[in-house]
């Protein structure tokens, strides 16, 4: 389908829902799929709709959102593309994005304008993670892939313009495209793995884009109408509207290239993230956990609120939903991802997210 304003719109607005706090900042997301609109008119197709052997490519954006010196252009996403397209054998069929989020959801629209590439109901992931690999289809694990990497970003002004081609182990690659937001200044445009359709039919989150936009145009409807967001959105998603106060207390680290810390309401509530909210604890019981879905709406907007951006005396709404009621693709089945997520929070998370739900292969 062609996209027009209204559905680029719910896209990005149920993509910020689905982002639980991270993939990046829904006003830079409504800005990319503004001009992609000016520029062509993007196309969403289904899976089903290619050849087995179509090769796809994923974007992506990598870095910490509250990072302050991070500067990506949107021409940086269309470059990265191209500079994995030059190392391939032949013609790419279409983009996936890699995650949700009000960013991320967006991210792929100005490259499908200005490449005439489609992009593919089938993202990495149906909802916002904070590791590389919990977005790279289960190809970690598949042996002597060779990963493609491209990275674009930085301010020329501030001698942090970089771009980057990497080929590997998607470890090795994953880390030095990391280091590169770094050095940009916080944020890199990213292209990688090419892979063949096939391959996304059992790792990737099938259908996640449409349930993005039926997410996006349930809130934006109910903004119409001065009701709550979050109580269409609860509906939606099987969730629980868990709790509602103000932010009492906020703290946020930018280290490694990403935004590390917790918030505080009034109400008992406490959320830690790694970009994205990673766990909910209140009342000294651990409530949800990642990759149950932890989103903050700020009352006064009735939007969801990025980690990066939450204050103190922000009033909100704690919406959680639990995996299950997610699309989720074959990144939030390692155990060993969740172990290093346990490591840089410091915060028991395994037990929670692999403990006898079938969630994690071991």
């Amino acid at each position: 389908m062609r996209i027009d304003r209204e559905t680029a719109e719910a896209l990005v607005y149920g993509g910020a829902i689905l982002g639980g706090g991270g993939g990046g900042s829904m006003v830079s997301g409504l800005v990319t799929v503004h001009l992609a609109l000016s520029l062509n008119s993007p196309e969403i197709i289904s899976l089903s709709d290619l050849s087995p052997d179509s090769l796809i490519l994923t974007v992506s954006a990598v870095g910490a959102p509250a990072a302050r010196e991070k500067h990506v252009k949107p021409m940086d996403f269309v470059h990265a593309v191209q500079m994995v397209m030059n190392e391939l054998d032949r013609p790419l069929a279409g983009l996936i994005q890699n995650e949700m989020g009000g960013f991320a959801s967006a991210n792929g629209l100005i490259q499908s304008a200005v490449l005439g590439l489609p992009l593919i109901d089938a993202p990495c992931n149906g909802r916002a993670h904070p590791f590389a690999l919990m977005g790279s289809l289960g190809l970690h694990k598949k042996n002597g892939y060779d990963s493609i990497q491209a990275a674009c970003g930085g301010n020329p002004f501030e001698g942090k313009r970089l771009k980057i081609l990497t080929r590997g182990s998607i470890e090795s690659c994953s880390s030095l495209i990391r280091e590169a937001s770094i050095q940009a200044g916080g944020l890199v445009a990213v292209a990688r793995n090419p892979v063949p359709a096939s391959w996304l039919a059992e790792t990737a989150s099938v259908g996640a884009l449409k349930h993005a936009i039926e997410l996006g145009k349930a809130s934006l409807e109910a903004k119409r109408t001065e009701a709550p967001p979050w109580e269409a959105v609860k509906k939606r998603l099987a969730g629980d509207v868990f709790a509602q106060g103000v932010v009492t207390k906020v703290e946020l680290e930018t280290k490694g290239g990403f935004d590390i810390g917790t918030v505080v309401l009034d109400s008992g509530p406490e959320l830690s993230f790694l970009n994205e909210f990673t766990t909910l604890d209140f009342e000294g019981a651990r409530r949800y956990t990642f990759p149950d879905l932890i989103t903050l709406f700020e009352t006064a907007t009735g939007e969801a609120v990025n980690s990066a951006d939450v204050r103190q005396g922000m009033q909100v709404v704690v919406l959680a939903s639990r995996r299950e009621n997610l699309i989720l693709g074959a990144g939030m089945k390692d155990v060993s991802l969740f172990k290093r997520l346990e490591e840089v929070l410091n915060r028991p998370i395994i037990e929670y997210a692999c403990g006898g739900s079938g969630c994690c292969d071991r």
